[in-house]
């Protein structure tokens, strides 16, 4: 008797597919057994894939072809965060008051970021997709509606990180990114901060700030040195 495994995925469940071979009897066959793995619950608020070049609307989701997810896992090396908490009871919910205690984020605010809500809408939606970099941690937490959260990877590529309702993404100071809101046009979100909040972005370049040298240091130059010893030890 014979099992092979034949993998999948899909984007919340892990497949593993068992291929049963039976050939210790005169009539040899064979059985297909599926199993699914629950995967990152994470997953059904936040997703991240690589993005394409293209230069149609920012609202679209800009998939690369065929398309490139990254997991929550790789966010977490580039030091981007996530939970997945109940948006439904914010306001008294003891995993958001513990996140809070844990990383000091004394302050918060609500912000609705649609044409109707927010004043100034076309020059303010325009500033946030400029990409730069804060001094500080970027916290979200998305309480209604969606948006899209880009990052820069090791390589300088753009990672799309989509974040829904239940989702809460910690942007590391120092990361170059930028938002925008996807076709729902719509977005209610918790912002959190370490203590009185500072919201000036650095357009880049601002390679120059402590925070981005901090940064590199930190994620990126970490990662070429474990490569380079990946690539002496092969």
């Amino acid at each position: 008797m014979e099992w092979r495994p034949i993998g999948g995925e899909c984007l919340y469940f892990r497949c593993l597919v068992l291929l049963r071979f039976d050939s210790s009897s005169s009539q040899q066959g064979s059985e297909l057994y599926v199993i699914w793995i629950r995967g990152d619950p994470r997953e059904e608020v936040i997703q991240a894939w690589y993005m394409d070049d293209s230069d149609e609307d920012q609202r679209l989701p800009h998939h690369r072809e065929p398309k490139e997810f990254v997991s929550l896992n790789q966010l977490s090396e580039l030091g981007v965060l996530s939970w997945k908490l109940d948006a439904d009871n914010y306001e008294t919910d003891a995993e958001l008051k513990k996140i809070r205690e844990d990383r000091g984020y004394s302050y918060v605010d609500l912000i609705e970021v649609c044409p109707e809500k927010l004043p100034n809408y076309e020059e303010k939606i325009k500033n946030f997709f400029e990409e730069h970099l804060h001094t500080d941690e970027e916290i979200r937490y998305c309480l209604a509606g969606s948006g899209y959260f880009d990052v820069r990877d090791h390589n300088d590529h753009w990672i799309r990180v989509w974040v829904k309702k239940g989702g809460i993404i910690v942007l590391p100071a120092g990361i170059y990114h930028r938002f925008t809101l996807d076709s729902d046009n719509y977005i209610k979100a918790m912002r959190l901060f370490v203590g009185d909040p500072v919201w000036t972005p650095f357009n880049r370049p601002h390679d120059h700030l402590p925070a981005r040298k901090e940064y590199v240091q930190a994620f990126v130059n970490k990662d070429d040195s474990a490569r380079a010893v990946d690539a002496a030890a092969a």
